[in-house]
Formats: C-alpha cells, structure tokens, sequence
C-alpha cells in the first residue's frame, strides 16, 4: 500500500499547536494543519503490513479502509480518498478532531511507537471535500412511504438519520436543545472542534431530506406514546446523560458543579446562545478563581481547557487511578489501546495533575466553597490515613463519567416495559438494536454506555441498517 519503501524514509511527521500561551487566548481550533505534500508523505508512511489492524474493530469502531486512502491520497487522488472514507464514516472531520485515534494503537508501524498519522489524513481528506464542494446532499430517488422518528440529534442519531433518508425514508429528528450535534455541540469545547462542522452537516442533511425539530423533550414536551403512534418506527439516541453520583460530602457548597452544565454553558456563550437560567445566583465562570476538576477522563481535560481560556488562577487535576507508565509493553497489548501517561492539549496548558488522589470532602465556609480534602489512596484505591492535604478552591467540577440517560423522560413513561440493563443503559443487541418495546430500537451511549464518537457514529449507522431491514424487509445499507 502507499509508497512500498515510505515508512523507511519518511519520518512521522505530527500536526503542531499553536504555543499554549495564545491559544488560551481564545476559543478557536489550534491546530496548524500540514502542509499537502508532507499529507501525502505522511500517507505513504502505511506500509504493506498483511494485517491491517488499524481498520478492524480493533483499531477503528466504523472499520475505515485506512489503507486504501492512504494509498488514494499518496498517489494524489483526493475525491477518490474521500468518497472511500465517506462509505463507512459519515462525519469524518468530526474524528479526525475529537476521536483519541485507537487506528493509530493498532498501526503496526506503532511497534516502534512511530505509527501512520492516520488522524491527521483524515482530517486533511475531509477537510479537502469540503473546500473542493465534493460533499452535497444525496437524496434517495425514491420515497418509501415509511415514516421514522430519531430521538437525539448527536452523532449516533444524525448517522441514523443520514443512512435511513438516503435510501428514502421520511426522517424525523427530535431534539430537545435549540440546535443539532448533542454532545458535540454542547460538550465539545470549540478549541476541540468548532461548531460549523457541525452546521454544514446539518445542512447536507437537510437537503437529503431530514427534518429537525428543536426544542422538542420527547417524554416531557411531547409524550413517548404519541411519538410511537405516529411514526413507523423510533430510534432512541440521546445518549448517557445522568452524572454519576460521587458521594462525596459538601457537593451542596456554591461553587461545586458537575462538569457538563459548566461545558454546556461555555459552549452557548462562545456560540452566541442564551444561557438558560441556572439554580446557581451567577454563571459558572473560572475567571480568577483556583479550580479544582475531580477526574482523569476527557470530560475533565476540557473543563481543564475551558478554565483556563476563562482566565482561572490555577488548574488543578485530580485522578484517583495511580499515575500510569509513560511507555507501554508493547508485547503485552499491541495492537490494543495501551495504559499510558498521555497528556492533553489542555492538559498541558499548564494543569497540576494529582494521581492517586481521592477526594474525601469540599470545604468552605458560610456556604461556599473553599478547598478540596484529599487524600493519597492505595492499590485498591482506598484512602491512606495520614495522607490527607487540601487544596485551595473557588470553584471544583465532578467529570467522573455518566451513568445511563436522564430517567424523568420517555423512559419513566414507559413505566418499566422499557428494559435496562444493570447500568441503566436502554437494553437491546448489537446486531438488531431493538429495545424490549415494538418499533423501538436504540443506539449509542443510551445502549452501550458513555463511549467514543466514532462508537456512537457506528452504531448509528448500524441501527440504520436494522430499521431499514425491519420496515423493507430486506437492504441495501452497509453493516
């Protein structure tokens, strides 16, 4: 594949930020594109390796055929590239920003820790398709007269709603925010990925025939019953909601937050959205204040970002899992996603980062919150007695995960015939997705649990195929 000598002569060649100290300046995407040519050097790097791990459920969730457009863009042929990754990928400059790259862990060049900048040129492709007008809306040449509802508007419900309109398919996308894109919109902080990405896609779809409606909270605004009643099928896609409980003393202080609330408000602040009136007596701002973020995941690297971009005094991080090896055994766990050290952007704009951290109470004094009582923890995660420090804080936020969909919804409605698993995730197969109840399938984080992008894009386009295989009894859309 590619340049048969590429990977002996080309050396990885990765995107560069902007320096941390401007890029905190502003909200915008930082990352300074490459050039075309090195693209195309870097696409030859993928090498004839036999087994591609990087496009099998290993490596890459939506199985994108890394080494055939790879192969497309060294030999210079761009539309080819991006028609190939569009087959099995419908939003790929949304991962090629956001997805953490497994494809890039399973690459066999990654044996040497010198892998195939798969990220990078997909990305690049799809941000050519763009620019060249390549990527237009395609409508289905014929109507098949069934009607179908989408419940979510977030990667896996507007995959979904692609797939079924395009092989003609009245779709009907309900969302409860005032625009498109769920967690990519309103959780994604814009420096990640600016929201017009989101927009055009919409756009596209509109004109493939999928009809938003916003501002509509199927089982509060609108009842389940009448939604089943009136289409031919339903697809539940609002992904994993409910924060986790910590169980952690003093979360009823003034200025301890779960992170998605502070997320959702920057984001429709640097979007120009009204910011919805909150139980809280001002909007949740870092400006000049020492924050605290409780957890090691994603979320809590972009309340990290975010805080610092508002102008916070200092950034801690605190993370409850000892601090991992910067290298991993390659023997051991390639071509699996390895436990390594690895430090985000955001993270390096100048966070503390605590390991081995429990949090043990927020303090403060008259009801607001002052520091955060922690204490170092052993194998088994348990708290060390004698380890106990406190860290100064005006302002702390919990980014421990999400534990199912929001329960006061179309789900308490249903009354138990909707069935959950023990997480609370909506319960149905990976290969129907049908859900306990008739014409209801779900897909997504509301299925499988919190996860990756490119996970909720896969089994958005899988339900697809099984809505479609259940109203047609037959199809022609891919697995």
């Amino acid at each position: 594949m590619a340049k048969v000598t590429g990977f002996l002569e080309i050396d990885r060649q990765e995107q560069r930020y902007q320096p941390a100290s401007d890029r905190i300046r502003h909200f915008k995407e930082f990352v300074l594109p490459l050039p075309e040519p090195e693209v195309r050097r870097q696409a030859s790097r993928c090498m004839d390796c036999g087994i591609p791990y990087c496009h099998g459920p290993t490596g890459c969730p939506v199985h994108n055929q890394i080494p055939d457009w790879n192969d497309l863009v060294w030999q210079g042929d761009w539309e080819e590239a991006a028609r190939n990754l569009h087959s099995t990928n419908n939003f790929p400059e949304w991962t090629g920003r956001i997805c953490p790259a497994p494809c890039e862990e399973a690459c066999t060049l990654n044996i040497e820790d010198v892998p195939v900048t798969i990220k990078t040129v997909e990305q690049a492709i799809a941000d050519k398709a763009f620019e060249q007008g390549w990527i237009r809306p395609q409508p289905a040449e014929r109507k098949t007269g069934k009607r179908i509802a989408i419940i979510g508007s977030g990667p896996a419900g507007m995959a979904a709603a692609q797939q079924l309109a395009r092989v003609g398919h009245d779709v009907h996308v309900y969302e409860r925010e005032p625009k498109a894109g769920g967690l990519c919109r309103y959780g994604i902080p814009d420096f990640k990925m600016e929201k017009y990405h989101i927009d055009r896609r919409v756009t596209q779809m509109e004109g493939e025939g999928v009809i938003f409606h916003y501002g509509v909270n199927i089982g509060v605004t609108k009842p389940m019953k009448e939604l089943v009643d009136e289409h031919d099928a339903v697809l539940i896609a609002t992904g994993s909601e409910r924060p986790r409980d910590p169980g952690i003393g003093g979360m009823e202080l003034t200025g301890v937050h779960y992170a998605m609330p502070y997320l959702i408000q920057s984001n429709r602040r640097v979007n120009g959205e009204p910011v919805p009136e909150i139980d809280h007596p001002d909007d949740i701002w870092a400006g000049r204040r020492h924050v605290v973020v409780v957890g090691g995941g994603d979320t809590a690297s972009d309340c990290v970002g975010t805080a610092f971009r508002q102008g916070a005094i200092s950034v801690t991080q605190l993370d409850i899992r000892a601090c991992p090896p910067e290298k991993e055994n390659k023997a051991l766990v390639w071509p699996y996603w390895p436990t390594k050290l690895r430090t985000s952007s955001s993270q390096a704009e100048g966070a503390e980062r605590e390991f081995q951290a429990a949090t043990l109470e927020f303090v403060g004094k008259n009801g607001v919150l002052t520091g955060v009582k922690c204490a170092r923890v052993d194998e088994k995660r348990q708290p060390l007695e004698g380890t106990e420090f406190i860290l100064k804080a005006d302002l702390a936020f919990i980014a421990i995960g999400f534990s199912g969909p929001l329960e006061d919804t179309f789900v308490k409605e249903f009354g138990g015939a909707l069935k959950q698993d023990r997480r609370t995730n909506i319960l149905a197969d990976e290969k129907s997705y049908r859900t306990s109840v008739d014409k209801v399938f779900a897909a997504g984080d509301v299925r499988r649990g919190q996860s990756l992008v490119v996970w909720a894009i896969r089994e958005g386009r899988q339900a697809a195929r099984s809505i479609d295989e259940f109203l047609m009894d037959e199809t022609s859309l891919p697995l």
